[in-house]
């Protein structure tokens, strides 16, 4: 009997290109060809192609289901996209770190700060496991303030639908928040506490309120989250927030409990062209990973 040894027969196997992954990523992530090329510098037709000999040539498998111009993954698809994940972070951690055996450095970022205690934690300790070496600088600020600061390397912020810029993190409910002990009845208008007061999420909160005809006042304003959820946790007002931020000692109120439903919010990651380096691009692969989790 004729041995076959690992190697050979894995070499029996198409290989797929990571650069082919990084598209097919994109197109994941964007839901579309044409923006997808954007991120990775290729014309639509490029990328058209590259899925085309994917498909057909490497996996013979159906990926994309096409409805005119948006895109969707099959079921097909969607394991790849696991797989696709995977190899890019893998790849990306090999290279930097044999090439930058000793990486050192810094990076700032950015980053309201309600997001920090959700995403950040489980990121960071993968990353400073990785490289050890690399020096994180936080900043905590509302997403406005974040976008006119240039001295940032990363910056995560919310932005609306249809005024995306950056790369998606992920597509968020926007949900109204109370404490158990809330009692709306108590109250002649409804409290709110709010974390910026022309941020498109109040301003979101308030036409709601408004098109239903509820009485409210704006009780509590601070740019600090956890001062925002510790008025709410005490049961003296009502927020907004992201469904995946609501905590267990709070909860999500409906229709049933009279209020309205609220548009979704997009998370964004921004990368600051004049500071790219290895070490934030590869600190930007653990965020987009991380942030899908």
């Amino acid at each position: 009997m004729q041995y076959i040894s690992e190697i050979d027969r894995l070499s029996s196997y198409p290989s797929i290109d990571t650069e082919v992954l990084r598209t097919f990523v994109a197109i994941a992530d964007q839901g579309g060809f044409t923006r997808a090329g954007e991120q990775v510098n290729r014309t639509q037709s490029a990328v058209s192609m590259q899925m085309k000999r994917l498909e057909e040539d490497v996996l013979q498998r159906k990926l994309f289901e096409r409805d005119g111009r948006q895109v969707r993954l099959t079921p097909e698809g969607q394991v790849l996209l696991g797989y696709a994940r995977r190899i890019l972070k893998l790849h990306s951690e090999v290279f930097n770190t044999l090439r930058e055996p000793h990486m050192v450095g810094l990076v700032r970022i950015g980053t309201p700060d309600d997001y920090v205690m959700r995403y950040l934690p489980g990121i960071l300790k993968r990353f400073s496991k990785a490289y050890p070496l690399i020096q994180i600088e936080m900043h905590c600020e509302s997403s406005p303030v974040l976008m006119q600061r240039r001295d940032l390397d990363l910056t995560v912020i919310s932005r609306e639908p249809g005024n995306e810029i950056g790369e998606l993190l992920r597509h968020e409910r926007m949900v109204w928040v109370a404490a158990p002990c809330f009692c709306m009845d108590e109250h002649s208008a409804l409290p709110l506490a709010i974390s910026g007061l022309d941020s498109f999420c109040t301003q979101w909160a308030r036409a709601a309120l408004d098109a239903q005809g509820q009485e409210y006042r704006l009780a509590y304003h601070s740019s600090n989250g956890a001062a925002i959820l510790a008025v709410v946790g005490a049961g003296l007002a009502v927020t907004i927030n992201m469904e995946s931020l609501v905590t267990e000692d709070l909860r999500i109120l409906g229709a049933a409990d009279g209020f309205p439903p609220l548009p979704s919010v997009n998370l964004r990651l921004l990368r600051n062209p004049r500071t790219t380096s290895p070490i934030t691009e590869c600190l930007a692969e653990y965020i987009l990973e991380g942030f899908k989790l």
